[in-house]
């Protein structure tokens, strides 16, 4: 039976943390590597996936340099997000085809482990057709509280996801999130109105996550 490891980066340069991914994506591809979940948060940092556009990011490199972030093209799907401190990313690695699914059912799952764990806080998460990721319900609209961008190859994943948990959303606004400029970013300090313990939800997250693939 498929297993999965879980790996905790820690706060981790984006960089670095791509060529952790690699590691683990290469031993996968080549069968000498697991099935494993990569924890991490990232210092200030813009990505853009494959077919995104960049005019969706909204400022200059100097802007970039003055607000302390850095920028990355990346070979995921998805347009541009932000990740930051307080938030919490997940890079599954996993070879889907031993859990006998395609990519769309894999990007479901995740989704499906994202708006499980956030209803444990209260809150109730859902998807939207056209626009991968969870979405919440506010006063001022939908609002987007996890980005989904993956990759595969030879059914071994890469990238993931994003979940803002005690993110400052303020970075956000340097950026059309995810390509969409009417829809608005949210996180669980916002919504609860307090910090989240962030290995809380680490572990609520992997156990739901576990358990849809297992």
């Amino acid at each position: 039976m498929a297993t999965i490891n879980i790996i905790d980066l820690g706060i981790i340069e984006y960089g670095e943390a791509l060529k952790e991914q690699q590691k683990h994506f290469n031993a996968l591809i080549d069968s000498k590597g697991d099935n494993t979940l990569l924890y991490c948060e990232h210092p200030h940092v813009y990505t853009l996936g494959k077919h995104g556009e960049l005019s969706n990011l909204l400022i200059s490199d100097s802007e970039l340099k003055r607000i302390g972030a850095t920028f990355y093209k990346t070979d995921r799907g998805g347009d541009i997000t932000y990740h930051g401190y307080g938030q919490l990313v997940g890079y599954p690695i996993i070879n889907i085809q031993q859990f006998n699914i395609g990519l769309r059912e894999y990007i479901h799952r995740l989704e499906q482990a994202i708006i499980q764990t956030i209803s444990e806080y209260g809150i109730e998460g859902f998807m939207i057709d056209s626009a991968t990721g969870v979405w919440v319900s506010t006063p001022t609209g939908e609002k987007k509280i996890s980005a989904i961008g993956v990759k595969a190859s030879r059914y071994v994943t890469m990238h993931g996801f994003a979940l803002n948990v005690n993110t400052d959303i303020n970075y956000f606004s340097y950026i059309n999130p995810c390509g969409f400029v009417e829809k608005g970013v949210t996180s669980l300090k916002e919504l609860l109105g307090y910090d989240v313990d962030m290995d809380d939800v680490k572990e609520k997250f992997a156990a739901h996550f576990t358990k849809l693939m297992l």
